[in-house]
């Protein structure tokens, strides 16, 4: 299961994007949402861009583009982003004490079976998903490196003016 991959996998920064004619419906899921055990569902997000992003405690690159993604959703959330980070991590506690130290703006999930990750085909960690307002998914990016940072905000910026 990609639960535990090796660190090498971790750092895997490859990104992949679709070009819009292949674009898809990205998978609904239900998830439990962290501190407030509130539940969401991707469906409620119509009508705004999400940054659907896979990360784990145990995994150095997932917990680097925190501040980043912080950054951005303080930019872009009144223009109509949704940052929705999902941990993978089977134990709430390693999220929970993960979340306390951090403090994220934006909304942590927790799929601690896996299942919504099997439904997106994860395969490296973090691995982000950007859904259009339409909740198709237009691209898919795997790893975080700080040079990827501008491409990234590029095509948010580029769903968030369509």
């Amino acid at each position: 299961m990609f639960f535990r991959l090796p660190l090498f996998f971790a750092a895997l920064c490859i990104s992949f994007s679709l070009p819009s004619s292949a674009t898809e419906p990205a998978p609904d899921f239900t998830l439990t949402t962290f501190p407030s055990n509130a539940e969401i569902s991707l469906k409620n997000f119509r009508g705004r861009v999400v940054y659907l992003d896979f990360w784990a405690t145990w995994c150095p690159p997932c917990r680097q583009s925190f501040p980043w993604m912080d950054e951005m959703h303080e930019r872009y959330k009144d223009e109509g982003l949704s940052i929705i980070a999902v941990s993978v991590d089977k134990k709430r506690e390693l999220v929970e004490r993960f979340t306390q130290q951090t403090k994220p703006a934006f909304i942590i999930a927790h799929d601690p079976t896996g299942t919504v990750a099997q439904r997106y085909k994860l395969r490296a960690m973090p691995t982000t998903y950007l859904i259009d307002k339409n909740g198709q998914l237009v691209m898919t990016h795997k790893g975080f490196r700080t040079e990827d940072q501008d491409k990234l905000e590029a095509a948010i910026q580029s769903l968030l003016e369509k």
